[in-house]
């Protein structure tokens, strides 16, 4: 994909989901006032999640059950109650870790959301079948196709006895509500699932203040996901770090140009309770960025994002996991 070169002219007229976010951020900025975690539609689910969520890959770096059981149960008490997780996180640590913090209770108060790696329908209801007893749950809210960051993925999915055969008879079975996928490698490979048709849900992908110059999700993926109306998943959004060695925009812009865009959720990794504080902060406190303002931004970060040098999941296999390394014989 060519190298994106965007202009101030160019963004401004870059209004193809304008409508559908400003009723989105006019929903977000009502709840901000009133001093809750503010939350927004999940595409046409009905479905209402909060806009900050819960990385699942960061609590199972905590190295205490105990003190990540307390810290996930702190994150919605607080309100950040979109869970993330994935059934290979950790070796599946992580979902115990999350299902041991959902009892008592706690199932009923969040929006649970694992993604799987199984492209063929056996592999796929196998994960499904490990997530839910480690989340200790009976279903499910949304389910995803994990990084779908290689060629032959899309078409592993959609074939016959393919995972999506998978997707629908869990949900057939009620164990599963809602179905997505993630990717954080090519716009291109998204455009490729979102061209088999499927009726997706949710869609996840790196969205930040560099993306929209390099092999840009937000330019090339955003618009056709507003268009039909499956909710918008953020993640990456300072790269693990990557965003902010740019040094062209502080962590508060960071995120504030993401949630102006029209995401639904954004996931955050957070594995302390002084990083969760700073973040609902900011999300409590967040006020929509005008266009000219999110211009601005793209102004400032142009020169540090063409080289993808800050971006390097989208350029590099290291951010890979091993699960589809070993699936397509990657070193």
């Amino acid at each position: 994909m060519k190298k994106q070169h965007v202009t101030r002219r160019r963004f401004l007229q870059h209004s193809a989901y304008g409508i559908c976010a400003a009723s989105v951020l006019a929903q977000v900025s009502l709840q901000a006032a009133e001093g809750t975690i503010p939350t927004r539609p999940l595409g046409s689910t009905g479905v209402q999640v909060s806009m900050l969520g819960l990385g699942g890959h960061h609590i199972g770096q905590i190295r205490e059950d105990a003190q990540s059981i307390a810290f996930i149960r702190k994150a919605i008490d607080r309100g950040v109650t979109f869970l993330d997780n994935a059934w290979e996180y950790h070796n599946g640590r992580s979902e115990d870790l999350m299902g041991r913090a959902l009892l008592d209770g706690y199932r009923a108060k969040a929006f649970l959301m694992t993604k799987h790696h199984g492209r063929d329908k056996k592999t796929a209801m196998q994960h499904l079948e490990d997530s839910l007893k480690r989340l200790r749950t009976d279903v499910i809210d949304l389910w995803q196709f994990h990084e779908i960051v290689y060629d032959a993925d899309p078409g592993m999915i959609f074939a016959p006895g393919g995972g999506i055969e998978a997707a629908e008879l869990a949900k057939k079975q009620g164990k599963v509500r809602f179905i997505g996928f993630t990717g954080h490698r090519d716009p291109l490979l998204h455009l490729k699932m979102l061209a088999y048709g499927y009726p997706w849900d949710a869609v996840q992908m790196p969205l930040n203040v560099l993306d929209a110059h390099y092999k840009s999700f937000e330019q090339h993926v955003v618009p056709i996901l507003v268009r039909r109306r499956i909710g918008i998943i953020a993640m990456k959004t300072l790269g693990s770090g990557y965003v902010l060695r740019a040094n062209v925009v502080t962590p508060q812009e960071a995120l504030n140009y993401v949630w102006s865009l029209p995401v639904s959720t954004l996931v955050s990794g957070m594995e302390s309770e002084a990083r969760l504080e700073a973040n609902i902060r900011t999300t409590q406190a967040f006020t929509p960025l005008s266009e000219v303002q999110k211009a601005e931004l793209l102004a400032k970060s142009r020169d540090a994002a063409l080289t993808g040098k800050f971006e390097p999941f989208k350029t590099a296999p290291n951010f890979d996991g091993p699960i589809g390394r070993a699936l397509h014989g990657v070193g």
